[in-house]
């Protein structure tokens, strides 16, 4: 007989302890700050910028996200004038040609051939066709 009061204490504590759990509650935060960030107004007053404004005007020369200047405009005019002016910021050093010649072989020869004819193994299997030799016009620096 004792031993079934101490089952049914035993199942009875165990279905206490485990109905107080609420699962919509979260468990115990470790560095709650990092998770419940101070709230503050954009436009409020701030006394470390000058004139106390937090929205500020961006810094001068900044650039915008996901845009790249170019001094050329985007017509035939400025392509011509990009092809006179700009030249290439990498020294034309043997390590460079070096590299050079390995991504031609990987990426030009199959259309252009090896001597930049234009006669590649994919244009002898008539797979593209109209593959313009390198020599069919000036190729510049500034051009590429």
């Amino acid at each position: 007989m004792k031993r079934i009061y101490k089952i049914t204490l035993l199942v009875g504590i165990t279905i206490l302890v485990s109905s107080c759990h609420n699962n919509s509650a979260p468990n115990y935060q470790y560095f709650p700050n990092m998770y419940e960030s101070l709230a503050y107004e954009p436009y409020s007053e701030a006394k470390i910028f000058k004139g106390g404004k937090e929205g500020q005007l961006p810094a001068e020369g900044s650039i915008n996200r996901g845009f790249e200047p170019y001094e050329y405009e985007n017509s035939t005019a400025g392509y011509e004038l990009a092809k006179a002016n700009l030249k290439s910021p990498l020294d034309s050093i043997e390590r460079n040609s070096g590299k050079g010649k390995e991504l031609f072989e990987i990426y030009c020869i199959s259309c252009h051939g090896a001597t930049g004819n234009g006669k590649g193994k994919l244009v002898e299997r008539e797979k593209f066709l109209g593959v313009p030799s390198y020599k069919d016009r000036e190729i510049t620096e500034g051009s590429i």
